[in-house]
Protein backbone atom coordinates (compact mmCIF):
# COMPACT_ATOMS: atom_id res chain seq x y z
CA UNK A 1 0.00 0.00 0.00
CA UNK A 2 0.98 3.42 -0.58
CA UNK A 3 2.31 5.35 2.88
CA UNK A 4 0.44 8.27 1.53
CA UNK A 5 -1.56 8.58 -1.67
CA UNK A 6 -0.58 11.54 -3.45
CA UNK A 7 -2.11 11.17 -7.18
CA UNK A 8 -0.61 13.31 -9.73
CA UNK A 9 -2.32 14.94 -11.96
CA UNK A 10 -1.44 15.62 -15.93
CA UNK A 11 -4.08 16.96 -17.84
CA UNK A 12 -4.40 16.89 -21.43
CA UNK A 13 -3.57 19.60 -24.38
CA UNK A 14 -6.04 18.14 -26.55
CA UNK A 15 -9.43 17.08 -25.09
CA UNK A 16 -11.23 15.06 -27.36
CA UNK A 17 -14.84 16.23 -25.72
CA UNK A 18 -15.88 18.29 -28.84
CA UNK A 19 -15.94 15.19 -31.21
CA UNK A 20 -18.68 13.14 -29.16
CA UNK A 21 -21.81 12.77 -30.42
CA UNK A 22 -24.18 12.43 -27.08
CA UNK A 23 -27.21 12.35 -29.56
CA UNK A 24 -25.63 9.08 -30.62
CA UNK A 25 -23.97 6.76 -27.86
CA UNK A 26 -22.86 3.48 -28.59
CA UNK A 27 -21.59 1.10 -25.79
CA UNK A 28 -17.47 1.36 -25.54
CA UNK A 29 -16.78 3.84 -28.80
CA UNK A 30 -15.70 6.90 -27.00
CA UNK A 31 -13.41 7.28 -24.33
CA UNK A 32 -12.81 9.98 -22.09
CA UNK A 33 -9.95 12.25 -21.95
CA UNK A 34 -8.02 10.85 -19.16
CA UNK A 35 -7.10 7.48 -17.09
CA UNK A 36 -5.96 6.33 -13.78
CA UNK A 37 -2.57 4.42 -13.26
CA UNK A 38 -0.98 3.05 -10.83
CA UNK A 39 2.01 0.62 -10.56
CA UNK A 40 2.70 -1.84 -8.56
CA UNK A 41 6.76 -3.85 -7.52
CA UNK A 42 8.38 -4.98 -5.18
CA UNK A 43 5.71 -5.92 -2.71
CA UNK A 44 4.24 -2.83 -2.49
CA UNK A 45 1.97 0.23 -4.87
CA UNK A 46 4.74 2.50 -5.97
CA UNK A 47 2.38 5.60 -7.28
CA UNK A 48 -0.57 6.52 -8.36
CA UNK A 49 -1.35 8.85 -11.17
CA UNK A 50 -3.88 11.23 -13.09
CA UNK A 51 -3.00 11.09 -17.36
CA UNK A 52 -4.33 11.80 -20.28
CA UNK A 53 -5.79 8.57 -22.06
CA UNK A 54 -2.54 7.22 -24.17
CA UNK A 55 -1.08 3.78 -25.41
CA UNK A 56 1.34 1.18 -22.80
CA UNK A 57 4.31 -0.06 -24.46
CA UNK A 58 4.82 -3.36 -23.67
CA UNK A 59 7.67 -6.21 -23.96
CA UNK A 60 6.45 -8.88 -25.67
CA UNK A 61 7.60 -10.80 -23.02
CA UNK A 62 4.99 -9.21 -20.64
CA UNK A 63 3.50 -11.60 -18.40
CA UNK A 64 -0.35 -10.99 -19.14
CA UNK A 65 0.66 -12.16 -22.96
CA UNK A 66 1.36 -15.31 -21.91
CA UNK A 67 -0.05 -16.77 -18.56
CA UNK A 68 -3.55 -14.45 -18.67
CA UNK A 69 -3.48 -12.55 -15.41
CA UNK A 70 -6.19 -10.25 -15.85
CA UNK A 71 -9.06 -8.64 -13.98
CA UNK A 72 -11.13 -5.77 -14.47
CA UNK A 73 -14.97 -4.20 -13.47
CA UNK A 74 -17.65 -2.61 -14.78
CA UNK A 75 -19.39 0.40 -13.02
CA UNK A 76 -21.12 3.12 -14.24
CA UNK A 77 -21.50 7.11 -12.89
CA UNK A 78 -24.43 9.16 -13.93
CA UNK A 79 -25.54 12.92 -13.54
CA UNK A 80 -28.37 14.47 -11.69
CA UNK A 81 -30.90 17.30 -13.42
CA UNK A 82 -28.51 19.57 -11.22
CA UNK A 83 -25.15 18.62 -12.60
CA UNK A 84 -23.87 16.32 -10.17
CA UNK A 85 -22.19 13.46 -10.95
CA UNK A 86 -23.06 10.28 -8.93
CA UNK A 87 -21.31 7.06 -9.38
CA UNK A 88 -23.48 3.95 -8.26
CA UNK A 89 -22.55 1.16 -5.54
CA UNK A 90 -18.18 1.35 -6.45
CA UNK A 91 -17.63 0.23 -3.25
CA UNK A 92 -19.27 -3.45 -4.00
CA UNK A 93 -17.20 -3.52 -7.31
CA UNK A 94 -14.22 -2.75 -5.30
CA UNK A 95 -14.88 -5.42 -2.98
CA UNK A 96 -15.13 -7.99 -5.61
CA UNK A 97 -12.35 -6.34 -7.62
CA UNK A 98 -10.15 -7.57 -4.99
CA UNK A 99 -11.72 -10.98 -4.38
CA UNK A 100 -10.94 -11.25 -8.31
CA UNK A 101 -6.90 -10.19 -7.61
CA UNK A 102 -7.14 -12.63 -4.61
CA UNK A 103 -7.94 -15.80 -6.84
CA UNK A 104 -5.79 -14.65 -9.74
CA UNK A 105 -2.28 -14.54 -7.22
CA UNK A 106 -2.47 -10.63 -7.76
CA UNK A 107 -2.35 -7.96 -5.15
CA UNK A 108 -4.98 -6.40 -3.60
CA UNK A 109 -6.17 -2.65 -4.68
CA UNK A 110 -5.89 -0.13 -1.84
CA UNK A 111 -9.68 1.62 -1.20
CA UNK A 112 -7.94 4.87 -1.52
CA UNK A 113 -6.56 4.09 -4.76
CA UNK A 114 -9.93 2.83 -6.26
CA UNK A 115 -12.40 4.93 -4.83
CA UNK A 116 -10.41 7.89 -3.99
CA UNK A 117 -8.53 7.78 -7.44
CA UNK A 118 -12.06 6.86 -9.24
CA UNK A 119 -14.10 10.36 -7.64
CA UNK A 120 -10.81 12.44 -8.46
CA UNK A 121 -10.32 10.95 -12.46
CA UNK A 122 -14.58 11.89 -12.49
CA UNK A 123 -14.04 15.18 -10.70
CA UNK A 124 -11.14 15.97 -13.78
CA UNK A 125 -13.43 14.50 -16.18
CA UNK A 126 -17.15 15.05 -15.41
CA UNK A 127 -17.87 17.08 -18.48
CA UNK A 128 -17.60 13.42 -20.19
CA UNK A 129 -20.49 12.27 -17.72
CA UNK A 130 -23.50 12.18 -20.15
CA UNK A 131 -26.65 13.25 -19.06
CA UNK A 132 -29.32 12.40 -20.98
CA UNK A 133 -31.87 9.23 -20.06
CA UNK A 134 -30.22 5.78 -21.12
CA UNK A 135 -26.89 7.17 -20.99
CA UNK A 136 -24.15 6.90 -18.41
CA UNK A 137 -20.25 7.05 -18.18
CA UNK A 138 -18.88 3.69 -18.17
CA UNK A 139 -16.08 2.95 -15.63
CA UNK A 140 -13.69 0.05 -16.16
CA UNK A 141 -11.11 -0.85 -13.80
CA UNK A 142 -8.80 -3.52 -14.88
CA UNK A 143 -5.55 -5.03 -13.21
CA UNK A 144 -2.94 -6.55 -15.33
CA UNK A 145 0.78 -8.30 -15.43
CA UNK A 146 3.51 -6.96 -16.43
CA UNK A 147 6.30 -8.22 -15.14
CA UNK A 148 8.90 -9.62 -18.28
CA UNK A 149 9.90 -12.77 -17.81
CA UNK A 150 8.69 -16.36 -18.81
CA UNK A 151 7.70 -19.02 -16.57
CA UNK A 152 4.48 -20.16 -15.19
CA UNK A 153 4.37 -18.00 -11.53
CA UNK A 154 2.64 -15.18 -10.36
CA UNK A 155 3.94 -12.29 -12.27
CA UNK A 156 5.88 -9.61 -9.55
CA UNK A 157 4.76 -6.54 -10.68
CA UNK A 158 1.19 -5.26 -11.99
CA UNK A 159 -0.33 -2.11 -13.66
CA UNK A 160 -3.58 -0.65 -12.34
CA UNK A 161 -6.16 1.44 -14.67
CA UNK A 162 -9.27 3.32 -14.46
CA UNK A 163 -10.45 4.48 -17.96
CA UNK A 164 -14.02 5.49 -18.30
CA UNK A 165 -16.36 6.36 -21.59
CA UNK A 166 -19.87 7.84 -22.14
CA UNK A 167 -22.56 4.74 -23.53
CA UNK A 168 -25.45 4.35 -24.58
CA UNK A 169 -27.47 0.77 -24.02
CA UNK A 170 -25.32 -1.94 -24.40
CA UNK A 171 -28.98 -4.16 -25.68
CA UNK A 172 -31.44 -2.37 -27.38
CA UNK A 173 -34.04 -5.43 -27.96
CA UNK A 174 -34.99 -8.21 -25.62
CA UNK A 175 -32.70 -10.97 -25.56
CA UNK A 176 -33.47 -14.64 -27.16
CA UNK A 177 -31.10 -16.91 -25.33
CA UNK A 178 -30.03 -20.06 -26.19
CA UNK A 179 -29.36 -22.87 -23.21
CA UNK A 180 -25.87 -24.61 -23.99
CA UNK A 181 -25.29 -27.98 -23.16
CA UNK A 182 -21.95 -28.58 -24.95
CA UNK A 183 -19.55 -25.82 -23.85
CA UNK A 184 -18.54 -24.89 -20.55
CA UNK A 185 -18.20 -21.45 -19.02
CA UNK A 186 -16.84 -22.40 -15.50
CA UNK A 187 -16.23 -25.45 -13.03
CA UNK A 188 -16.89 -25.57 -9.22
CA UNK A 189 -13.23 -24.85 -7.78
CA UNK A 190 -12.96 -22.43 -10.59
CA UNK A 191 -12.44 -18.99 -11.70
CA UNK A 192 -16.39 -18.26 -12.70
CA UNK A 193 -16.89 -15.98 -9.58
CA UNK A 194 -14.05 -13.74 -10.93
CA UNK A 195 -14.29 -10.85 -13.54
CA UNK A 196 -10.73 -12.04 -15.19
CA UNK A 197 -10.35 -12.00 -19.13
CA UNK A 198 -10.07 -15.65 -19.76
CA UNK A 199 -13.44 -16.37 -18.95
CA UNK A 200 -14.99 -13.66 -21.55
CA UNK A 201 -12.46 -15.35 -24.04
CA UNK A 202 -13.47 -18.88 -23.70
CA UNK A 203 -17.28 -17.79 -24.46
CA UNK A 204 -16.47 -16.17 -27.50
CA UNK A 205 -16.64 -19.34 -29.84
CA UNK A 206 -19.64 -20.69 -28.42
CA UNK A 207 -21.33 -17.59 -28.37
CA UNK A 208 -20.52 -16.85 -31.98
CA UNK A 209 -21.73 -20.03 -32.64
CA UNK A 210 -25.17 -19.02 -30.95
CA UNK A 211 -25.22 -15.65 -32.86
CA UNK A 212 -24.83 -17.96 -36.22
CA UNK A 213 -28.53 -19.64 -35.13
CA UNK A 214 -30.35 -16.23 -34.46
CA UNK A 215 -29.62 -16.12 -30.37
CA UNK A 216 -28.17 -13.46 -29.07
CA UNK A 217 -26.15 -14.92 -25.77
CA UNK A 218 -26.19 -17.83 -24.03
CA UNK A 219 -27.66 -19.36 -21.35
CA UNK A 220 -24.60 -21.12 -19.56
CA UNK A 221 -25.35 -24.31 -17.65
CA UNK A 222 -23.08 -26.20 -15.25
CA UNK A 223 -19.80 -27.72 -16.48
CA UNK A 224 -20.66 -31.52 -14.76
CA UNK A 225 -24.31 -31.80 -16.47
CA UNK A 226 -25.42 -29.33 -17.82
CA UNK A 227 -28.62 -29.37 -15.65
CA UNK A 228 -28.42 -25.96 -14.30
CA UNK A 229 -28.53 -22.46 -15.30
CA UNK A 230 -26.07 -20.35 -14.03
CA UNK A 231 -25.55 -17.23 -16.69
CA UNK A 232 -25.40 -15.02 -19.47
CA UNK A 233 -21.79 -14.93 -19.64
CA UNK A 234 -22.68 -11.08 -19.83
CA UNK A 235 -24.65 -10.64 -17.44
CA UNK A 236 -26.50 -12.58 -14.26
CA UNK A 237 -30.06 -13.99 -14.89
CA UNK A 238 -32.98 -13.35 -12.61
CA UNK A 239 -36.18 -15.14 -13.04
CA UNK A 240 -40.11 -14.47 -11.33
CA UNK A 241 -41.61 -17.38 -10.95
CA UNK A 242 -44.71 -17.10 -9.18
CA UNK A 243 -44.11 -13.92 -6.76
CA UNK A 244 -40.66 -15.50 -5.98
CA UNK A 245 -37.57 -13.95 -7.38
CA UNK A 246 -34.86 -16.10 -8.42
CA UNK A 247 -31.36 -16.02 -9.48
CA UNK A 248 -28.83 -18.68 -9.87
CA UNK A 249 -25.92 -18.99 -6.89
CA UNK A 250 -22.91 -20.95 -6.89
CA UNK A 251 -19.00 -20.04 -6.78
CA UNK A 252 -19.33 -20.65 -10.97
CA UNK A 253 -21.33 -17.27 -11.15
CA UNK A 254 -20.16 -13.86 -10.94
CA UNK A 255 -21.91 -12.57 -8.07
CA UNK A 256 -23.06 -9.32 -9.93
CA UNK A 257 -23.42 -5.61 -8.40
CA UNK A 258 -26.57 -5.33 -9.97
CA UNK A 259 -27.95 -8.61 -9.29
CA UNK A 260 -27.54 -7.85 -5.87
CA UNK A 261 -29.26 -4.82 -5.76
CA UNK A 262 -32.12 -6.23 -7.69
CA UNK A 263 -32.12 -9.02 -5.18
CA UNK A 264 -32.63 -6.93 -2.23
CA UNK A 265 -35.23 -4.00 -3.71
CA UNK A 266 -37.18 -7.68 -4.37
CA UNK A 267 -37.28 -8.09 -0.60
CA UNK A 268 -37.91 -4.29 0.19
CA UNK A 269 -40.57 -4.19 -2.45
CA UNK A 270 -42.35 -7.64 -0.54
CA UNK A 271 -41.21 -10.36 -2.86
CA UNK A 272 -39.66 -13.19 -1.54
CA UNK A 273 -35.90 -13.49 -2.88
CA UNK A 274 -34.09 -16.55 -3.40
CA UNK A 275 -30.27 -16.99 -4.70
CA UNK A 276 -30.54 -20.96 -5.24
CA UNK A 277 -30.00 -23.15 -7.87
CA UNK A 278 -32.13 -23.18 -11.06
CA UNK A 279 -32.56 -26.37 -13.45
CA UNK A 280 -33.28 -26.17 -16.82
CA UNK A 281 -36.14 -28.45 -16.35
CA UNK A 282 -37.51 -26.11 -13.87
CA UNK A 283 -37.52 -23.52 -15.86
CA UNK A 284 -38.82 -25.03 -19.28
CA UNK A 285 -41.74 -26.29 -17.15
CA UNK A 286 -42.27 -22.73 -15.68
CA UNK A 287 -42.57 -21.27 -18.93
CA UNK A 288 -44.86 -24.36 -20.18
CA UNK A 289 -47.10 -23.88 -17.14
CA UNK A 290 -47.53 -20.17 -17.16
CA UNK A 291 -45.77 -20.24 -13.61
CA UNK A 292 -42.57 -17.83 -14.86
CA UNK A 293 -43.90 -14.47 -15.24
CA UNK A 294 -40.71 -12.68 -15.91
CA UNK A 295 -36.64 -13.35 -17.15
CA UNK A 296 -34.29 -11.07 -17.51
CA UNK A 297 -30.27 -10.38 -17.87
CA UNK A 298 -29.12 -8.46 -15.41
CA UNK A 299 -25.56 -6.44 -15.50
CA UNK A 300 -23.97 -3.46 -15.26
CA UNK A 301 -23.76 -3.01 -18.73
CA UNK A 302 -26.92 -4.67 -19.66
CA UNK A 303 -28.46 -3.14 -16.28
CA UNK A 304 -32.25 -5.08 -16.73
CA UNK A 305 -32.62 -6.32 -20.37
CA UNK A 306 -36.25 -8.61 -20.69
CA UNK A 307 -35.50 -12.25 -22.44
CA UNK A 308 -37.97 -12.86 -24.97
CA UNK A 309 -37.09 -16.39 -25.78
CA UNK A 310 -35.58 -19.24 -24.78
CA UNK A 311 -33.79 -21.50 -26.73
CA UNK A 312 -33.56 -25.40 -25.51
CA UNK A 313 -32.52 -28.81 -27.65
CA UNK A 314 -34.12 -27.80 -30.65
CA UNK A 315 -37.14 -26.10 -29.70
CA UNK A 316 -38.33 -22.44 -28.69
CA UNK A 317 -39.94 -21.08 -25.32
CA UNK A 318 -41.45 -17.72 -25.51
CA UNK A 319 -42.03 -15.47 -22.37
CA UNK A 320 -44.83 -13.33 -21.47
CA UNK A 321 -44.64 -10.20 -23.46
CA UNK A 322 -41.99 -7.77 -22.08
CA UNK A 323 -45.42 -5.41 -21.61
CA UNK A 324 -46.58 -5.65 -18.06
CA UNK A 325 -43.52 -7.36 -16.46
CA UNK A 326 -44.50 -6.26 -13.43
CA UNK A 327 -41.26 -6.48 -11.11
CA UNK A 328 -38.51 -5.84 -13.47
CA UNK A 329 -40.31 -2.66 -14.56
CA UNK A 330 -40.71 -1.57 -11.04
CA UNK A 331 -37.34 -2.17 -10.74
CA UNK A 332 -36.16 -0.72 -13.64
CA UNK A 333 -37.97 2.43 -12.75
CA UNK A 334 -36.57 2.66 -9.87
CA UNK A 335 -32.86 2.36 -10.66
CA UNK A 336 -33.30 5.15 -13.01
CA UNK A 337 -34.75 7.47 -10.58
CA UNK A 338 -32.71 7.15 -7.84
CA UNK A 339 -29.08 6.85 -10.41
CA UNK A 340 -30.45 10.11 -11.76
CA UNK A 341 -31.28 11.24 -8.45
CA UNK A 342 -35.15 12.31 -8.94
CA UNK A 343 -35.55 10.30 -5.62
CA UNK A 344 -33.88 10.51 -2.18
CA UNK A 345 -31.11 7.88 -1.70
CA UNK A 346 -32.40 5.96 1.04
CA UNK A 347 -30.20 3.37 0.56
CA UNK A 348 -27.18 4.81 0.57
CA UNK A 349 -26.00 3.67 -2.87
CA UNK A 350 -24.99 7.07 -4.78
CA UNK A 351 -21.17 7.46 -4.62
CA UNK A 352 -21.50 11.96 -5.28
CA UNK A 353 -18.46 13.26 -7.23
CA UNK A 354 -18.42 16.59 -5.27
Amino acid sequence: MLETLEIKTTRTENSRLSSVDFDNLSFGKYFSDHMLVADYANGKWQSCEIVPYGNFSLDPATSVLHYGQSIFEGIKAYKFADGTVSIFRPDKNWERFNKSAVRLEMPEVPKEIFLDGLKQLLDLDRGWVPGAAGTSLYIRPFMFATEVALGVHPSVAYKFVIMTGPVGAYYNKPLKLKVETHYTRAAEGGVGFSKNAGNYALSLYPTKIANDEGFDQLMWTDAKEHKYIEEAGTANLVFRIGDTIITPHGDTILHGVTRRTIMELAEHFGYKAEQRKVSVQELIEGIENGTVLEAFAAGTAATITPISTIGYEGKLYELPPVEGREFSEKVLVYLNDLRYGRIADEFGWNFLVK
